[in-house]
Parts: structure tokens; C-alpha cells; sequence
């Protein structure tokens, strides 16, 4: 169960404080889950042989739990079902809104939305929520998809790991709007303002061997048209 905070946020702690921009911090569950809900690749961070890793992969919100899709014989998955203990773990997700150019190069900064939880990841070993799991990853990354493909087989399941982290250490950063040009910088005759980036799909490309003619599912179309 998630520590709540007044108004149904996230309490913050020590690890989830801050140090700078701390006005940009959020606590806030809904935009919590809005930000992990709007993308599919996170950043998993751990310790290893006293070195620090981080690993791009893919990831699903099902209620307050994140679940992160591996291979059995990663690494950070082999740890996590090692011991009762779990694996301590630091994921983030990042959206870049923008970039915000300033007059000074020391004011450039970008527009951005972001979460960072930290945890323990467990290994899911229980066969029914490993099944609703990797069907989350999938339609996480295109709504949809998991009821339109065929479900994994018993050697790919077994080549499949997922572990799994509770949103309880959780917090939100946020970034918006113009540069924070300096009042004397503001007759220099470079440009300033905000270059918007958005998440650009194209259009369904079929695989060699599909048959000619076939259809491009609804869930495809309405993902290229985004």
C-alpha cells in the first residue's frame, strides 16, 4: 500500500525531495500517473558489483505498480528473484516538451515532464499476473495490440522476465513556458522563445510477407493520426 499525503498525493521524502527546482516538484498522483501513462520507455538504475548501471526498457502502469519487461538472463531480473529482498531500483521517465532557448546560453534550458521512483523491484513469478503484465507492456506501447497478436508460448514466457515496483517513493518534476531571460538581456538582438517537440508517428509499414491488400488494424491508423 502507497503512503498518501493530504489531497491524494505521494508523500515526499528524503530521496524524493529535490535539491534544486524544488518549486518544479509535484507529489500529485494524477499527474504522476498521467506522465507514466503517456509513454512506454523508462530508465532502470541499480547497483552492480558497486557500480552504477541504468538500462533503457520497457514498462506498464497497472494500478499503483509499474512493471518493467526483461530477459531471464539480465542482470538486474537474476538479482531481483535471488533473495526475498528484492533489488533496490531508481526508474525515471522523461517527455520532452520543448526547447527553450534564452538570450544567454546560460538561461537555455527545455520543457519537460518527469517522474522518478524509487524502490525495491521484485521478480513476478506468479503465472496469472505475469500474463496481465507483459499484455500491459504491450498495450502501453500501442493501445490495443496485446488482444491482436499472438500470446507468448511457454519457451518465450520462459525466456521472459517481468519485475515489479510499487509507486510508493514517487515524484513528479515539471517544466513550462518561456525563457528566464535576464532584464538587461532583454535588448540583445537574439531570438528567444521555445521550440515545441511532440511524438510523431508515420504511417504503418506492413512486413514484407504480409499478403497484399491486407488491412491496417483501427488501433494502428488511430495511432499514426496522434
Amino acid at each position: 500500500m502507497s503512503t498518501t499525503a493530504p489531497g491524494d498525493a505521494y508523500a515526499p521524502t528524503e530521496r524524493t525531495v529535490p535539491t534544486r527546482g524544488r518549486e518544479r516538484a509535484a507529489y500529485d498522483r494524477e499527474l504522476v500517473h498521467a506522465i507514466l501513462d503517456d509513454g512506454y520507455l523508462c530508465h532502470l538504475g541499480f547497483v552492480r558489483d558497486g557500480a552504477p548501471v541504468v538500462l533503457p526498457t520497457l514498462y506498464a502502469r497497472v494500478g499503483e505498480r509499474l512493471y518493467v519487461h526483461g530477459s531471464t538472463g539480465s542482470r538486474p531480473l537474476r538479482a531481483t528473484g535471488s533473495s526475498g529482498s528484492g533489488l533496490p531500483v531508481c526508474l525515471t521517465v522523461t517527455h520532452l516538451d520543448g526547447l527553450v532557448l534564452a538570450r544567454s546560453a546560460f538561461h537555455h534550458s527545455v520543457n519537460y515532464r518527469s517522474v522518478v521512483v524509487h524502490g525495491t523491484a521484485h521478480r513476478v513469478d506468479d503465472p496469472s499476473e505475469r500474463a496481465v503484465a507483459l499484455d500491459a507492456i504491450v498495450d502501453q506501447a500501442v493501445p490495443g495490440r496485446s488482444a491482436d497478436s499472438r500470446p507468448a508460448d511457454a519457451r518465450e514466457l520462459a525466456a521472459t522476465a517481468v519485475i515489479a515496483l510499487d509507486l510508493e517513493e514517487v515524484s513528479a518534476k515539471v517544466r513550462t513556458g518561456g525563457p528566464n531571460d535576464e532584464p538587461e538581456d532583454l535588448s540583445l538582438p537574439h531570438w528567444s522563445g521555445v521550440v515545441p517537440v511532440r511524438r510523431v508517428y508515420g504511417t504503418p509499414v506492413p512486413a514484407e510477407d504480409m499478403a497484399a491488400g491486407a488491412a491496417v488494424p483501427g488501433y494502428l491508423t488511430a495511432l499514426a493520426a496522434l
